[in-house]
């Protein structure tokens, strides 16, 4: 109900721009001015689109405890693409008319425009900057880019909507010669650009001066695993629970300019906090040269994945990769509160596993290894099948699941055929970005 409260209300603000737009629409029968009008409703609805958007990663936190910032996350791609198309909407139809308007081709057409309309140099330059940063989330091409790369690209994008901002205030018929929806339109970006500001820059920056966080130690816990342990000097105020993730900036070289994000792998206590991450070739291949003494800038904590459904019976962990870290924070926190542990651990080779040591040292814990590459194997080791084998009473536990996206996907197919109730399931995709 909740979520479909703040859906209501993106509703709302667009309807309240179509009332905004209808005063001074030119809708007639004519074919410029009916491209025109829905060149300049599409233009509208677009940019209050980019204040949506750009509000759904804020990391405003009311929002996130509501919705949850992986399901946030995917909202603001959906609105981006329908951004996107309304953009482009606005362009082509501003061509066309202009096209039906003078005679000439597509090009002079829109060449034709910046005679017409103010600041189209600015808006040209910001649009095309949106599009490519459009064009490079998309899944294809998402998965064959660095991490730095896109995050970059979507940085830029900031300047690009200021740029677009312009052309809107100087060029729209809503706005021009009319102060009133020109305030409230400036006061629409202005309200977002504080949140950015205020929630993604100086809240870290403050949670900074009050714990000066930074890196105490870098263990190296497999062939592609390494956990960093992080320290707070106001352990009072660290409230992060095992199984959330965080928003990692650390200060130094190769790291500064991104920030990443990381789930906590135990359970924090006297001010440590642990991530563990998997070498992937990227940022994460460079932490194990971090140093000790490095200062961190964390935003969060995020994430749901930690037990709150519950608070007795059986619990079944299920673990592939890099999921082990989160993993392994649940597992101690649901070993201190007394229930049975099961801890399924997916790896393809031995070297690969990590924890198996400190999973053994915890009281109330079973961990199965599961280690081989499917064709060695010759089976699935997480289809339901295999899974009913290593846990019988599988459908009486609570399941907690941590993975990349096809494990996910195997595993949920599995609990279900086992007869695993979907409310008494957790899922954590190791592919938020």
């Amino acid at each position: 109900m909740k979520r479909g409260a703040v859906t209501l209300l993106a509703i709302a603000g667009a309807v309240a721009v179509v009332a905004l737009w209808w005063p001074t629409a030119v809708v007639t029968a004519s074919a410029p001015a009916l491209a025109t009008a829905i060149a300049e409703l599409a233009g509208m609805i677009g940019s209050y689109l980019v204040c949506v958007q750009l509000l759904l990663i804020a990391r405003v936190p009311w929002l996130e405890r509501l919705i949850g910032l992986d399901r946030l996350v995917g909202w603001h791609t959906v609105v981006g693409a329908a951004t996107l198309f309304l953009v482009l909407a606005h362009v082509c139809f501003m061509t066309l008319s202009q096209w039906i308007t003078s005679g000439h081709g597509p090009i002079g057409a829109y060449l034709g425009l910046f005679d017409l309309y103010p600041d189209m140099l600015t808006a040209t330059v910001g649009t095309a900057v949106l599009l490519l940063a459009g064009l490079l989330s998309a899944q294809a091409l998402r998965r064959l880019l660095p991490y730095e790369l896109w995050y970059w690209t979507h940085v830029t994008t900031y300047i690009a909507i200021f740029l677009t901002f312009l052309h809107q205030i100087s060029a729209g018929p809503v706005f021009a010669g009319h102060p009133f929806t020109r305030g409230l339109w400036i006061a629409m970006y202005v309200a977002t650009a504080a949140c950015i500001v205020f929630w993604r820059v100086a809240t870290p920056l403050m949670r900074f001066a009050e714990h000066r966080f930074e890196v105490v130690s870098v263990v190296p816990e497999s062939a592609r695993l390494t956990s960093v342990w992080i320290r707070s000097r106001r352990p009072d105020l660290l409230s992060v629970r095992p199984g959330q993730f965080m928003l990692f900036r650390f200060l130094a070289w190769g790291h500064l300019l991104s920030a990443h994000p990381y789930s906590i792998s135990n359970v924090p206590a006297d001010g440590l906090l642990r991530i563990t991450v998997a070498d992937l070739g990227d940022h994460s291949g460079r932490l194990r040269a971090l140093r000790p003494g490095t200062k961190v800038l964390l935003e969060g904590p995020f994430g749901g994945f930690f037990g709150r459904r519950r608070r007795a019976g059986a619990v079944l962990l299920i673990a592939g990769g890099a999921g082990i870290g989160p993993i392994r924070g649940l597992a101690e926190q649901f070993a201190r509160l007394g229930r049975s542990v099961v801890v399924i651990y997916r790896a393809s080779r031995p070297e690969d596993l990590a924890f198996y040591d400190e999973f053994t040292s915890l009281p109330s814990i079973q961990v199965i290894t599961l280690v081989g590459r499917r064709d060695e194997l010759g089976f699935d080791p997480l289809d339901a099948e295999s899974l009913g084998f290593y846990v019988p009473d599988a459908a009486q536990r609570e399941a907690f699941v941590c993975g990349p996206p096809a494990m996910i996907e195997k595993t949920a197919e599995s609990l279900k055929a086992l007869g695993v109730p979907e409310r008494r399931v957790q899922f954590e995709e190791l592919s938020f970005a």
